[in-house]
C-alpha cells in the first residue's frame, strides 16, 4: 500500500514537474529577450572626434577629419542609411576602383543627406584636421573597426559647437555661446538638395562591390 501510495506520488510530482519545465520553457524567451541596442555615432566638429555610444556607455572615441571651411560638415542629426564594403568610388565621370587609392577608403558608411557619410581616406595625414569635402573621414583601421559596430538606422549626431555633451564625451570645458553663428552648409538638413561645391563621395554613385 505504501509503495503503491508513493509510486502515485511519484508520477504525480514528475508530471507536476514536466509541466512546470514547459512552463518555464514557454516563458523563458520573453524573459531572456535581449533588450534592442540604442546606438549614436555622436561627432564633435570642434573636438575632431567621433564617440560611438552604446546604451548611454562609451564604447570608443576616434580622432577623425571634418569638412573644410569651404565645404563644412553638415550639423544636424541623422542615420546611416547605407553600409558597403570596398566602395567603387564615381563622381563626375571619374571611377576609381577599391585599393589604396580609393578616395572613400574601405567603407562607406552613408548618411540619410544626399553626399555625406563616414568614410576612409587615401590621404591619411589628414586625419585630425578639417580637410574633406564635408564628410567624415577615419582612419583605415579605425573605419574598420567602427563598420562592424554600426548598422543602418543607427543614429548620426554631428556638432558643431561644444555644448555639455561634447564636453563630457570629449573632455574639456564647454564653449560658451556667443553672437558669432557657425558655418552651416545650405545642404544641412535631411532630404535637401546638394551643393555643387560638397561630395566626397555622392551616395548614388559609389557603387557597391562586394558585401554590405
Amino acid at each position: 500500500m505504501t509503495v503503491n501510495g508513493l509510486g502515485r506520488w511519484a508520477v504525480v510530482m514528475s508530471s507536476a514537474a514536466v509541466l512546470a519545465v514547459q512552463a518555464m520553457g514557454q516563458a523563458m524567451p520573453a524573459a531572456v529577450q535581449a533588450a534592442p541596442v540604442k546606438r549614436t555615432i555622436v561627432v564633435s566638429l570642434e573636438d575632431r572626434k567621433l564617440a560611438l555610444v552604446e546604451n548611454g556607455q562609451v564604447k570608443k572615441v576616434y580622432t577623425v577629419a571634418i569638412g573644410k571651411p569651404s565645404t563644412p560638415s553638415p550639423e544636424g542629426t541623422f542615420t546611416i542609411a547605407r553600409r558597403v564594403k570596398n566602395p567603387v568610388y564615381m563622381h563626375e565621370g571619374k571611377t576609381v576602383q577599391p585599393g589604396p587609392g580609393n578616395p572613400v577608403g574601405t567603407r562607406w558608411m552613408g548618411l540619410n543627406i544626399k553626399g555625406y557619410g563616414i568614410h576612409g581616406t587615401n590621404q591619411p595625414k589628414s586625419i585630425g584636421k578639417a580637410a574633406s569635402h564635408g564628410c567624415i573621414r577615419m582612419a583605415k583601421s579605425d573605419l574598420e573597426e567602427m563598420y562592424e559596430m554600426v548598422a543602418v538606422g543607427d543614429q548620426v549626431e554631428l556638432i558643431g559647437q561644444r555644448n555639455e555633451e561634447t564636453a563630457e564625451l570629449f573632455g574639456g570645458p564647454q564653449k560658451p555661446a556667443t553672437s558669432e553663428q557657425p558655418v552651416v552648409m545650405a545642404s544641412s538638413a535631411p532630404g535637401s538638395a546638394e551643393t555643387g561645391a560638397a561630395a566626397d563621395a555622392v551616395a548614388e554613385n559609389v557603387a557597391v562591390t562586394g558585401n554590405q
